[in-house]
């Protein structure tokens, strides 16, 4: 539902200031990339490091360039630490996900699993807007909400076509699915608050929508990952889990009493 909204208004400066993370930007880090592909990524020793590699990282399409900015990467981090500095972000980037392509995504980084990663996340939102307008309004005018689908999908393809045919505009592509899921957010909400006390599982719907944008801090937050694994991007993920779960269950209750407000209608008629 209103998943995506969660990279919000301190990312959409951050995107349009800077196309690196911190890290990126180390000279010891840039240097040691830069010698790490002289020395091992090319001729006999390119050779030599794919024949050592994991066939599911072959797979998964991770190149000798991807394993020295790996290697490099705790390079720097090691310095950091011995120095007493705070830990840098490297490889971040302003990422809205959808399930599918946010796995793909997450599992290789290319310029094709990152735009569609970037063009489902904006899907999902504009879907549960469109989701919201046939709950709140296309019940009762269904004209209303065909004719709002197809602005949508038109905003969709002319946010698409820019991206992909024009400029891949981070900070453009960040504040547009800002904008669309503060829509998102305040609609439902707005839908909640009026139908709170007649209808009781609304309040799923209610919780589902805060807990998302509680949650959303954690995209706001940049610490070391715990055990080198879990940062807080990753934590986000795994926390959103639970909380569809919860709308599952609210979709399920309201298309119940939807079912028995027809069936009642149409003992009456």
């Amino acid at each position: 539902m209103a998943g995506r909204t969660a990279r919000l208004v301190l990312l959409a400066g951050a995107a349009a200031l800077a196309s690196a993370s911190q890290g990126d930007r180390e000279p010891v880090y840039r240097d040691c990339v830069h010698r790490c592909e002289e020395r091992n990524c090319s001729g006999g020793a390119l050779r030599h490091f794919r024949s050592r590699q994991p066939i599911y990282m072959s797979l998964a399409g991770w190149t000798c360039q991807d394993d020295c900015k790996y290697e490099c990467m705790w390079v720097t981090v090691g310095l950091y630490l011995k120095e007493g500095h705070k830990v840098p972000q490297f490889h971040g980037k302003v990422s809205l996900n959808a399930w599918f392509w946010s796995t793909v995504f997450h599992t290789k980084d290319t310029d094709l699993t990152e735009k569609m990663d970037y063009f489902c996340a904006s899907t999902v939102i504009l879907h549960s807007i469109y989701l919201c307008c046939v709950r709140t309004v296309g019940l009762q005018h269904p004209a209303v909400a065909s004719a709002f689908r197809a602005l949508l999908l038109l905003m969709l393809t002319a946010h698409v076509s820019y991206l992909s045919l024009v400029h891949f505009d981070y900070g453009y592509n960040l504040a547009a699915n800002v904008a669309i899921g503060l829509v998102n957010v305040v609609w439902w909400l707005a839908w909640c608050l009026r139908n709170l006390r007649r209808l009781p599982h609304v309040r799923k719907c209610m919780v589902v929508v805060l807990l998302l944008q509680g949650l959303s801090l954690l995209e706001l937050l940049d610490f070391p990952p715990f055990f080198w694994v879990l940062d807080a991007h990753a934590i986000w993920h795994i926390s959103t889990i639970p909380v569809h779960v919860l709308f599952f269950s609210f979709l399920e209750d309201d298309s119940l009493y939807l079912l028995k407000e027809s069936e009642a209608k149409f003992k009456l008629d």
